[in-house]
C-alpha cells in the first residue's frame, strides 16, 4: 500500500515539473485549435500531430498528447455552442443545449462550464 503512493506521489512530481506542464499547455493550445475545425475530432487531432512529439522524452509525449486530447475536446465543444456545428460525435449534445443559451446572450456562461462537464464525463468513463 505505502509502496503504491510513493509511486503515485512520484507520477504526480514528474508531471509537476515545469517543463511537462509547458508541454501539456501547449498541447492544450494546439488541440482547441484542431478541435475548433469541424469533422477533426481529438483523435484525429492526435493522429496528425504524433509526428510533432517524436523529438521528446516518452513522459513528456504522452503529456503532451493528453493535452492535445483534451483540448480537441473542448475546441469541439466551442463550435458546437457558437455555432450549433458539431466538431465531433461527442459534441452533437452540446448543440443542442449549448446552442439555444448562446441565442439567449449565456454562451460564455456555458463555454466556461464546459471543461467541468468534459472532465466529470471522462472521469465517469462515458466518453467515447
Amino acid at each position: 500500500m505505502i509502496e503504491s503512493l510513493n509511486q503515485l506521489i512520484q507520477g504526480f512530481n514528474t508531471a509537476a515539473t515545469p517543463q511537462n506542464v509547458f508541454y501539456c499547455l501547449v498541447g492544450a493550445i494546439v488541440g482547441t485549435l484542431i478541435g475548433v475545425l469541424p469533422g477533426l475530432g481529438p483523435i484525429a487531432g492526435i493522429a496528425l500531430l504524433i509526428p510533432a512529439t517524436f523529438g521528446l522524452n516518452a513522459t513528456s509525449a504522452i503529456i503532451m498528447l493528453a493535452g492535445i486530447y483534451y483540448g480537441a475536446m473542448y475546441g469541439g465543444s466551442t463550435t458546437s455552442i457558437l455555432l450549433n456545428v458539431p466538431g465531433e460525435t461527442a459534441s452533437v449534445i452540446t448543440c443542442i443545449d449549448g446552442y439555444k443559451m448562446a441565442q439567449k446572450g449565456k454562451a460564455g456562461l456555458r463555454l466556461l462550464f464546459q471543461p467541468s462537464g468534459l472532465s466529470l464525463q471522462e472521469l465517469s468513463g462515458s466518453s467515447d
